[in-house]
């Protein structure tokens, strides 16, 4: 999916329209004697990119002439220099010429681009793009097509150009002009069938076009991911004449592209037949080819081909993106591993953490990998389950034992489930079916809790036959405050998440906002950050990069929070028998020892991350081993008095 214009190479190219509410101030400057300037005193600025710009004005300019232009925007000031490349008349009325420049691409001029276009609200963004795509006749085809696409995945908003059908019809005939072809075809993959089978097609009727999926250039594009760009009668291929031989048309060049859905599953194929010309498709039609499948991934982001009878779930997925783990510690790399390890057992499995840290994910994603992932999964929330919706729901007629045929079931904050509930499910379990029923069980159970069950059992408040009979499989997920170098990747991918769903460009947390995330001590976990991120992003709808949060509508994130807690476990810092050195110490060591352990061991590394010497951390330690020393003998001292 494409999310951002820089993405794109024609951002360089493209003009944006710039109107006297926008208060961009422009001065030009031309050349009038030797290191000698005048002011073109009426001179307006009416389109900007970052290697040029347009303006108009009634003073006489020619082609070839050297300007010095300044450009005001909010609090960014730009100075840089010009040469006119082209001039035309506005109208014979007024008397204004319109003149484009080409100037020196700087990193000021694009950062002014960049504030200016971000600063646009979403609809005159919109209407911009829409008019640049179909009014700009000077750039190349190609750069239109990225132009559209950009348009369709940032906004999604197909309904505003016609039906589906149409907006597929005249892309493919767009494509065909632009790569001077003969034949394009979309296909998309049909589960119940495993045929790759046509929904829109330029010079064929498109029911003729449908294949096994494994079959030709187009199948084995699919299957792969991988782009082809094939001369039928030089390469050696996999080519199936088949439809060939129906249709009478004689197939001699290929360039076939994937196309993806939003979990980066092929779900389908752009191809395009024949070269005019009898040449091979060109790199420059292979780049042409890539953007268009980018085009038609983002309309088709939402596919999903599941069914029963698909012979083809390693190419498709049965779950949608919000089933994701997501981050990149040793904590999250080991829960990947164990997915692969429980997904297609059968036995229960008992999942264990913090509020917030993604323990129902954790089960829905073990129950769409796996191989119940094609049927039902039940979630049963036991938090203030009354005793009449307990009934109902494992014990009378329409009860999720009988009626989860293949699927999952969980029991979510199952520590809050009575004994006597825990007692008569577990009675059902072992029994296999309900009394007098013949419909067998068939379902894997899940269960949830945040507390240690083992302990409850202690206290007779959990049944140690229910508790053995749960957690035959084990898995607990840590807090988000042990792995915060997933921090960044998790709010990455909720603003993406939240920009899509607002129907916004994608947004950017400031590196200062970001670094105040990834120093919290998230007591809620994910879904404290998740929380936070989408609240942002409404509170922010016209701001592409977030600067602060709000604080009368989301608490300020403190980030002295994590530090304190960090120290409430060290032995003797509260204790007033301790000077403040004393005490000052032993948090130094604390500090010193996480240090060490997050650089595995090495001490040389850690003082010089700390800023300090090797020798100032090893008497850093042998103080604070004195200090340690010093009050265990106090406490045994004070044992034996």
């Amino acid at each position: 999916m494409l999310t951002s214009l820089s993405e794109f190479k024609f951002f360089q190219s493209f003009r944006m329209p710039i109107e006297e509410a926008d208060q961009v101030r422009f001065l030009v400057e031309r050349e009038v004697g030797l290191d000698d300037y005048q002011y073109v005193e009426d001179a307006k600025l009416i389109d900007v990119s970052a290697s040029g710009l347009g303006f108009k004005t009634t003073t006489q300019l020619s082609v070839g002439d050297e300007l010095r232009l300044s450009i005001q925007f909010k609090k960014l000031f730009i100075d840089v220099e010009g040469v006119i490349v082209r001039c035309f008349s506005e109208g014979m009325d007024t008397g204004e010429m319109i003149y484009g420049l080409e100037i020196e691409e700087t990193k000021d001029m694009k950062r002014f681009l960049q504030k200016f276009i971000l600063s646009l609200h979403p609809e005159r963004l919109r209407e911009c793009m829409v008019q640049l795509s179909l009014t700009d006749r000077y750039s190349r085809s190609s750069e239109g097509i990225e132009m559209f696409s950009l348009l369709i995945s940032v906004f999604k908003d197909l309904t505003k150009f016609g039906s589906k059908d149409d907006f597929l019809s005249a892309m493919l005939e767009e494509v065909t002009r632009v790569l001077d072809a003969q034949r394009a075809s979309l296909f998309l993959i049909n589960p119940e069938t495993n045929q790759l089978q046509a929904i829109a097609a330029m010079g064929i009727e498109k029911e003729k076009l449908k294949f096994d999926y494994r079959h030709g250039i187009a199948g084995s594009v699919f299957t792969t991911g991988v782009s082809l760009n094939i001369d039928t009668e030089k390469d050696e291929t996999r080519f199936s004449d088949e439809i060939d031989n129906q249709s009478g048309f004689k197939t001699k060049s290929i360039v076939c592209n994937p196309i993806h859905n939003r979990e980066e599953k092929v779900v389908g194929v752009i191809e395009v037949l024949n070269k005019r010309g009898g040449e091979r498709f060109s790199e420059e039609d292979e780049k042409v080819m890539k953007v268009l499948s980018l085009v038609f991934s983002s309309v088709f982001h939402a596919f999903n081909p599941v069914s029963e009878k698909s012979q083809i779930r390693r190419f498709s997925t049965p779950f949608d993106r919000e089933f994701a783990i997501i981050g990149k510690s040793t904590s999250i790399n080991s829960l990947r591993r164990s997915i692969v390890k429980l997904k297609d057992i059968d036995s229960p499995l008992l999942i264990h953490g913090e509020y917030g840290v993604g323990k129902t994910l954790y089960a829905q994603v073990i129950h769409y990998e796996g191989k119940r992932g094609l049927k039902d999964f039940k979630v049963i929330e036991c938090k203030n389950l009354e005793d009449s919706e307990f009934s109902d729901l494992f014990l009378g007629e329409e009860n999720v034992l009988d009626h989860t045929q293949g699927g999952s079931i969980v029991l979510r904050n199952i520590d809050y489930l009575g004994v006597d509930k825990q007692k008569q499910i577990l009675k059902l379990l072992k029994n296999g079916s309900h009394e007098g029923s013949n419909i067998s069980f068939d379902f894997r159970l899940m269960c949830t809790t945040s507390e240690d069950l083992s302990e409850l059992v202690k206290e007779g408040k959990f049944s140690e036959d229910f508790y053995e009979y749960i957690s035959k499989g084990f898995i607990s997920i840590p807090p988000l405050r042990e792995r915060s170098e997933d921090v960044e990747a998790l709010v990455n991918y909720f603003l993406k998440m939240e920009c899509r769903k607002q129907g916004l460009l994608l947004k950017a947390y400031s590196p200062k906002l970001l670094e105040d995330f990834i120093e919290y001590d998230w007591p809620q976990n994910i879904s404290e950050l998740k929380n936070y991120v989408e609240r942002a992003v409404t509170l922010n709808p016209r701001n592409h990069i977030i600067n602060e949060i709000n604080d009368l509508t989301i608490p300020k994130l403190n980030r002295s929070i994590k530090g304190l807690k960090l120290f409430e476990d060290i032995p003797f810092v509260s204790s007033s028998e301790l000077c403040l050195k004393d005490r000052v110490a032993l948090i130094e060591r604390r500090i010193i020892e996480m240090e060490i352990k997050r650089l595995k061991g090495n001490k040389s590394k850690a003082a010089k991350e700390m800023g300090i010497s090797r020798e100032a951390l090893r008497k850093k330690l042998i103080h604070s081993d004195e200090v340690l020393t010093k009050l265990g003998h106090v406490k045994e001292e004070k044992k034996a008095a």
